[in-house]
């Protein structure tokens, strides 16, 4: 058989394996609570008609997504989630929830029916009870435990009293006297779907919105939806920031950009302050070289004391301009950390964000000794013979003086 006749069989083989798979997607074998986005076909007075994308028509009981003044609550075209119950007559039943008023052994059957098939149940949080909450559903009373009522641990269990919520029955015993249930198996399930659809589209960079979940002496805690993340202490401002609390609180909304992410590890990372404005951008017009300016010491080190000149703008004077020519053992003898100082800016470094900075009282005095060296040297120079050295006529000015 020739090379032509091979390739054409295979073609043949991957073309029929194609439309196979496609076929079988087509037929939509679905599985009792398997999870489906449909769209409404038709309204009729009992039924909701559903397109599923797959062959057979969908129905979901029109009670199911009518308000409780009998306004039915979607049109046609509009979507709507709904889970798999089973099939018959080419006729696929879904619903969007069980519950209800219902009770009896009718109840109790649609409640082994959605904890067999993990169709979430609607329920009515009553009230607090040892380790948890007692919940009204399909007409029983069921348990939820404090941990399986949230993502995160609850500060207030008033809150969900009263509360319709839905739930995913995680044990059914002893013929439906005892249902334990979890709201927080839906609230993760959703987290996953949304963190998938998000690895589609999140990329370093990218501007979002996020609320601080928590605060740390190295950053805070940011949820952005599907993920959380940190944002360090060093990306919150362009300025030195040595305590969180004084410019983030807990449940606070910031802008943030995506600094860093790992799906692997589900670690990302995130800045506030490349959201704001660059000081530095302006900082060599703000403080030329030459210039004397009013700042505040920020820090003191073994080689010198920073000072801070703007918000996130500090220079540096060296520990050698510190002493007025005598040598210091550490900034600290001459400075204190705080304290108010005029500086005189001896260099701008643009791109290594730098600045050289001087004493102001260590540079005018300087300034003021070099032109007076340049007078005498002047003066010695322009003065006849038979005058003297310089030394003498320092003498004889001191002398005056």
């Amino acid at each position: 058989m020739d090379n032509e006749h091979i390739d054409e069989m295979e073609t043949e083989e991957e073309s029929f394996a194609a439309l196979f798979e496609r076929s079988q997607k087509d037929a939509g074998r679905l599985a009792p609570g398997d999870k489906v986005e449909a769209t409404v076909l038709k309204i009729a007075k009992d039924w909701v008609f559903l397109d599923t994308g797959r062959k057979g028509e969908g129905v979901l009981d029109i009670k199911e997504l009518t308000d409780a003044d009998g306004n039915v609550t979607v049109k046609v075209g509009d979507k709507v989630s709904a889970w798999f119950i089973s099939s018959r007559n080419n006729e696929m039943r879904f619903t969007t929830k069980i519950g209800g008023k219902g009770g009896g052994a009718a109840g109790n059957a649609q409640l082994e029916e959605a904890y067999a098939s993990g169709i979430p149940v609607e329920g009515v949080v009553e009230k607090e009870v040892k380790g948890g909450f007692e919940v009204k559903v399909a007409g029983s009373r069921a348990f939820c435990p404090f941990s399986q009522m949230a993502l995160r641990r609850i500060e207030s269990s008033e809150a969900f009293i009263g509360k319709h919520m839905s739930f995913r029955i995680t044990e059914y015993a002893e013929n439906g006297r005892n249902i334990v249930l979890s709201h927080r198996a839906l609230l993760e399930e959703q987290l996953k779907q949304e963190k998938e659809a998000l690895k589609e589209t999140l990329k370093v960079g990218d501007r979002v919105r996020g609320t601080v979940t928590s605060l740390r002496d190295f950053g805070a805690f940011v949820s952005i939806g599907a993920v959380e993340g940190l944002l360090p202490i060093s990306e919150v401002a362009w300025s030195r920031v040595k305590d969180l609390s004084e410019v983030l609180s807990v449940g606070q909304e910031v802008e943030l950009v995506v600094k860093a992410i790992d799906w692997e590890k589900g670690k990302f990372s995130f800045s506030l302050k490349d959201t704001l404005a660059d000081p530095w951008e302006e900082a060599a017009a703000a403080f030329p070289e030459g210039s004397y300016v009013n700042g505040t010491v920020a820090r003191l080190t073994p080689f010198g004391a920073f000072v801070t000149l703007a918000s996130g703008v500090d220079g540096l004077i060296h520990i050698s301009k510190l002493g007025a020519g005598k040598r210091i053992q550490h900034p600290r003898e001459v400075l204190a950390e705080g304290q108010e100082v005029e500086v005189k800016v001896e260099g701008v470094d643009r791109e290594q964000r730098r600045i050289s900075l001087s004493l102001a009282s260590v540079s005018r005095a300087e300034q003021e000794q070099a032109e007076t060296m340049e007078s005498f040297r002047k003066t010695a120079a322009e003065a006849p013979k038979g005058m003297g050295t310089l030394g003498d006529l320092l003498k004889a000015k001191l002398g005056k003086e």
